[in-house]
């Protein structure tokens, strides 16, 4: 039975079948994306961080709708047109999905570090803003006033991040 957060913040991960990629190239993470941004509006859930690699995702979401309903919105559709785009049928995920609570702050500022640093880790870029594909870029940009689909101004991540220089220094 999954673990039930008090503050209702999960970060999520979704790992590629016995490792296999879910992203080939940069037109899947678009659809993910996609999806992901439907789903946050039917859901009624907050995005607070993601990060998109070949064979895994992470996201850090604050529930609307039962955590469960939210990415089963997100990868249903997503395995569909990859199936379809590659001429496959079956499971891309591995399992359902893993997830941990996050209960408070602290803990909070390392998963947002954690999901940040993961294409520095594996070597992807020598800079976090050299990737796409996570939303730090997202969240410097709506510190600048754009818009984006991260809910940073909001509850748990205004209290932290309340300006920018909050935000890089947990970098």
């Amino acid at each position: 039975m999954r673990e039930k957060s008090t503050t209702g913040i999960y970060h999520v991960m979704l790992k590629g079948l016995d490792g296999r990629n879910i992203f080939l190239d940069d037109a899947d993470r678009s659809i993910f994306m996609e999806k992901l941004n439907k789903a946050r509006e039917t859901g009624g859930f907050q995005l607070y961080a993601y990060c998109l690699m070949d064979n895994h995702d992470h996201l850090l979401i604050k529930e609307g709708e039962d955590l469960g309903t939210s990415i089963k919105r997100i990868t249903v559709g997503y395995v569909q047109l990859h199936n379809n785009k590659y001429g496959r049928t079956g499971h891309l995920f591995q399992n359902r999905f893993s997830s941990e609570a996050v209960e408070d702050d602290k803990y909070l500022m390392t998963v947002i570090w954690y999901i940040h640093r993961n294409p520095l880790k594996t070597g992807m870029v020598s800079r976090l803003k050299e990737y796409s594909w996570s939303s730090y870029q997202q969240i410097i940009q709506a510190y600048q006033g754009n818009t984006s689909i991260i809910d940073h101004r909001y509850g748990d991540h205004q209290r932290i991040f309340s300006d920018r220089s909050r935000f890089y220094s947990i970098f």
